[in-house]
């Protein structure tokens, strides 16, 4: 392979958030003998790490251990292989998972300000947020916000 060029897997796995931070960490007599074992599979390695533990009755401990994670990673990994299957070992993104500063009680406080006053643009709307409830949000988080609202038929009366 040519020198600084990524291996095409090695991509693949940062690409689905997959690539194991520390492959290293992999003790496993599996994944230093064998070619189909890869330490760099972060999703492999939480399924090869649950198996051993239920299906060859492995400890936890020792499990965790020779797979290069914590006890609680493994106890998060089978929680979340019991809820989804194999997709559930796919690290999530980072990052808040809902419009968390815009909540209802704000969402309701902008179609209040524009009822009042339909021309008021999505920055003075943002500005009207940061003056009375202390948050700082992008114009276009309240512009996405208000069109969730609408297009959900969530619209509140006044």
């Amino acid at each position: 392979m040519a020198k600084g060029r990524e291996d095409p897997k090695v991509g693949a796995l940062r690409a689905e958030r997959s690539l194991n931070p520390h492959p290293e960490s992999v003790t496993d007599d599996r994944f230093s003998a064998s070619d189909f074992f890869d330490a760099r599979d972060l999703v492999q390695v939480k399924y090869e790490m649950l198996r051993r533990v239920r299906e060859e009755g492995q400890q936890v401990s020792q499990a965790s251990a020779a797979f290069g994670l914590s006890r609680p990673s493994f106890y998060e990994a089978r929680a979340a292989f019991a809820a989804s299957g194999l997709p559930g070992l796919v690290p999530q993104r980072p990052g808040p998972r809902r419009a968390h500063k815009l909540s209802d009680p704000v969402v309701d406080a902008l179609e209040l300000a524009l009822a009042e006053d339909p021309a008021l643009s999505s920055n003075a709307l943002a500005g009207m947020v940061e003056e009375r409830f202390g948050l700082r949000v992008h114009p276009r988080s309240v512009e996405r916000a208000l069109g969730r609202r609408r297009k959900g038929g969530l619209q509140t009366t006044t």
